[in-house]
């Protein structure tokens, strides 16, 4: 006998004969044919170096070898068919981050929908800023990334560009005696740093009125009158109005989102291909 692993389809064919008692009935069970149960069986034994199954033309018995291997086989084979039922029904799992500015309001019905679609995939979602979630991207931490374009990368596929005005509720009032009051994201947020530098550059007095842990709380914050912000049209409540124009202030940039993804095969492919589509017809 040598260190070679086991067939499995020889240890099987000799379970069989061994539990039905029959050749014929052992090549019926396995699909297959009474020459190729024969031959899977004399493979075995050869393997194993002894006899395993004494049969003549009437019946078929184990030998004292074959009695001793029989309920080693039959837990070799137990093991595999659970190890095999675990890989078939475990749920592959996607971990996406999504950048805060670019996630929107329908994020969690599209996943609800995609998850419907396929029980069969686990999907994960982290919500973060695109830098924090770059620097996971690239530990390995997450599979696929939805971010704004890092001006120090030119890699990842470009899905669209997201357009900002300066919003704030149809009834907010600016005292011009004032600084501009600015609801804003909290760093690291590059929007954050984008509005703040082009203000400043247009030599527009402005503070922070409000800084929120995303963009819901400074929709919010919006909406009951704080301030104003830097938002995408697409993350806003009805209601809310650009007042950019109206006071003067410096015109927002668009940014290229990017998808940044490890996930090439199966199931998890084609849900970052789904995403993605969804997330282009949206920009």
């Amino acid at each position: 006998m040598t260190n070679r692993p086991l067939d499995l389809t020889t240890v099987q064919a000799f379970v069989r004969i061994a539990e039905l008692g029959s050749f014929t009935r052992a090549a019926q069970a396995t699909g297959t044919t009474q020459s190729a149960v024969s031959l899977k069986l004399k493979r075995l034994e050869t393997r194993l170096g002894y006899r395993l199954i004494e049969r003549t033309p009437r019946w078929v018995t184990l030998t004292a070898h074959g009695a001793a291997f029989l309920q080693r086989a039959q837990e070799l084979l137990e093991a595999h068919d659970r190890a095999r039922a675990a890989i078939t029904k475990a749920r592959q799992r996607l971990t996406i981050g999504i950048s805060d500015h670019v996630a929107g309001p329908g994020l969690a019905a599209l996943i609800a929908r995609m998850n419907t679609r396929d029980p069969g995939l686990l999907m994960e979602v982290r919500i973060g800023s695109s830098a924090d979630l770059l620097q996971k991207f690239e530990r390995r931490e997450l599979d696929t990334v939805l971010v704004r374009m890092d001006t120090g990368r030119n890699d990842g596929e470009f899905l669209g560009e997201e357009t900002f005005g300066w919003f704030a509720a149809p009834d907010w009032r600016h005292r011009a005696d004032e600084p501009l009051p600015v609801a804003t994201l909290a760093e690291p947020c590059n929007v954050r740093i984008m509005a703040g530098r082009l203000l400043d550059e247009a030599g527009i007095a402005w503070r922070e009125a409000f800084v929120g842990g995303g963009v819901a709380a400074v929709s919010a914050a919006v909406m009951a009158n704080i301030g104003v912000a830097a938002l995408a049209p697409r993350m806003l409540p009805l209601g809310a109005i650009d007042i950019g124009r109206q006071l003067g202030l410096p015109e927002l940039p668009s940014l290229p989102i990017m998808l940044h993804s490890n996930v090439k095969l199966g199931r998890p492919s084609a849900a970052v291909d789904e995403l993605a589509a969804a997330f282009r017809s949206r920009l």
